[in-house]
């Protein structure tokens, strides 16, 4: 039987469920989820292998218009993910009407390769709602197959990854069929520790918050990780370490809990907060975290 491979490329407005879509196709909690918006900044590849098949999936940030120039860094990333794709997933939700960016919605409309649009969380509507979504979908995105879905309670997940491995082009595998994703280990350990600080700071402070993690050694018994927790203000040092450092701790035990559960092994995590002036609107800094490649 011949083996397939290609790039599957994740799209939508932000908060529509493609990091929680991304992971039940992958198994594995790669990309963060939270209720609130613009989460996932980088593209952030999820590879599920079979025996003939490779399918590496994309999850990219929400479409905005960019106010600042990491926003601008992250809808190029959403750029690049029509560039390399053979399999478009644009993702909506349920009343949802269009995209935040209509050039984006006319690259969909135009794409040369196969687009599934996935109405995400129908387990909120009633029949005939989603009748009418469904049409209202297919007269904005003709060249687009209408599948239902609910990612969060795994409805009709499992019928589009089949339909998804039908459309992937043949090819042999692009990376070692062993691999879950393109991702070092410390991307994740910062994604993790991003994931609790936005789940417990309100208003700007996630959205001025950058994660390094510059040690990360890995012994027999435990892995012993440094990650400094950069913020853009002063105020903002003071909010996140919090009154006698208890924030900046439960923090800390949560992201230990979890990167315990995603290395299984036994973790030591230390933090620290660090201001780094308007970090999100300074090119070379976002270079050094990845944003940019030039």
């Amino acid at each position: 039987m011949a083996h397939k491979a290609g790039f599957v490329n994740i799209v939508g407005n932000p908060n529509v469920g493609k990091s929680t879509l991304m992971n039940a196709f992958v198994g594995e909690r790669l990309s963060i989820i939270t209720s609130k918006a613009q989460t996932t900044r980088h593209r952030i590849l999820g590879i599920v292998n079979g025996e003939d098949f490779q399918a590496i999936l994309s999850d990219t940030p929400g479409i905005i218009k960019p106010a600042y120039e990491l926003q601008q860094s992250m809808m190029d990333f959403v750029k690049s993910a029509f560039e390399d794709a053979d399999i478009l997933v644009y993702m909506v939700e349920v009343g949802e009407k269009a995209l935040k960016d209509q050039d984006f919605l006319k690259r969909i409309t135009g794409s040369q390769v196969p687009v599934l649009l996935l109405l995400n969380k129908i387990d909120k509507s009633n029949q005939e709602q989603l009748e009418e979504q469904v049409q209202y979908w297919q007269e904005q995105v003709p060249n687009a197959e209408i599948h239902p879905i609910s990612a969060l309670e795994g409805f009709n997940i499992p019928q589009v990854f089949d339909r998804i491995i039908e459309l992937l082009p043949e090819s042999p595998p692009f990376y070692p069929k062993d691999s879950l994703t393109d991702k070092p280990e410390r991307f994740f350990v910062n994604e993790i520790i991003r994931e609790k600080i936005l789940m417990h700071y309100k208003k700007e402070i996630p959205y001025s918050v950058e994660i390094d993690t510059n040690e990360f050694y890995e012994e027999e018994e435990i892995i012993r990780m440094r990650s400094i927790i950069m913020v853009e203000r002063e105020t903002q040092k003071g909010i996140i370490i919090g009154h006698k450092g208890t924030a900046l701790k439960r923090v800390g035990v949560e992201a230990r809990q979890d990167l315990e559960k995603f290395f299984g092994k036994q973790v030591h995590l230390e933090l620290y907060v660090k201001v780094n002036k308007n970090w999100r609107s300074d090119k070379n800094q976002l270079r050094r975290f990845g944003y940019t490649d030039n």
